[in-house]
């Protein structure tokens, strides 16, 4: 199973040899391809082949490529690589207006106790059982917009009364952002991957976004950068290359799914998996993470 991220943050040229990504800097090191999970290339120095990039691809590694500002704004990933994406899109076509909305009731109580719990670790526990009294009201389709009126109570309970989320010139927000940026990018090549539509969300509906059905899924899992933001971002005063590195590394970092600790990359491949399962009409009910306390994953 792919689990390693890599960050090329220095002038660096990538090449493909013998199954490996050659990362050339002042040396060369060399990385098999079928343990690459992702690819961030942040330096604008940096060379990457057209050929190197079809190999990634198509052995399913996500590239991220960063904007001046050194944050991920594209994503490259699989274009039907999935052999029989025709079979996938007609089911996630066929799926019915009713599952779809118990599908975003599931995903919106699940961050909405995710917030909760992320809210406990930070010893707001009165606002936590707020949100927790919130999460059991979470209607089909979340009618109420109940995820918003959890938001309002939980981004200030967590940063504190004087916090705006559209404020970006904090960098409370500059890093949240760019973790949830990873995190997307890594949802949007998996639903790709399984032979969905990444734009056909079952939620987010919007015709000028290219990953509504990623911005479906990311939900559950935005509690894993809040937290790390909150307990680590204030030890950083501008979004310096550790705090980036240390962001991207979430997607290495223990979540809980199906009763088990996994890494969030491989949750959310669960995750997607389940999405499949719904699709083919096999099941109801989505696998969706549990936040659990910051830790590296150990593979065994």
């Amino acid at each position: 199973m792919a689990y390693r991220n890599l960050m090329i943050a220095s002038n660096a040229q990538l090449k493909i040899k013998n199954e490996q990504l050659l990362i050339k800097t002042d040396t060369t090191h060399s990385v098999p391809i079928e343990d690459i999970n992702s690819v961030l290339v942040e330096n604008h120095q940096s060379t990457i082949t057209i050929a190197t990039l079809a190999k990634l691809v198509q052995d399913g590694v996500t590239i991220f490529v960063c904007d001046e500002k050194h944050t991920p704004c594209a994503i490259m990933m699989p274009f039907a690589q999935n052999a029989r994406q025709y079979g996938v899109v007609k089911l996630q076509e066929s799926l019915s207006l009713p599952l779809q909305k118990q599908l975003w009731q599931q995903i919106v109580k699940y961050k909405i106790n995710n917030q909760a719990i992320c809210l406990e670790f930070n010893k707001q526990n009165n606002a936590a059982q707020q949100l927790r009294s919130l999460a059991k009201k979470v209607t089909s389709g979340d009618s109420n917009n109940t995820e918003a009126v959890a938001a309002a109570v939980y981004f200030k309970a967590l940063f504190g009364p004087d916090f705006i989320r559209s404020n970006d010139d904090d960098l409370r927000n500059a890093a949240l952002n760019y973790g949830y940026a990873i995190i997307r990018g890594h949802i949007a090549r998996l639903i790709a991957s399984y032979g969905f539509l990444p734009m056909k969300g079952i939620h987010h509906k919007s015709e000028l976004n290219a990953y509504n059905l990623a911005d479906d899924f990311i939900e559950p899992f935005r509690p894993v950068v809040d937290l790390f933001v909150a307990k680590e971002a204030q030890a950083f005063e501008a979004v310096t290359p550790q705090l980036k590195q240390k962001l991207y590394n979430l997607l290495n970092m223990d979540i809980k799914i199906a009763q088990q600790n996994h890494s969030v990359a491989y949750a959310a491949e669960k995750m997607i998996q389940s999405f499949s399962r719904c699709c083919q009409k096999t099941s109801k009910e989505l696998l969706l993470p549990t936040l659990v306390a910051l830790r590296q994953h150990t593979y065994e």
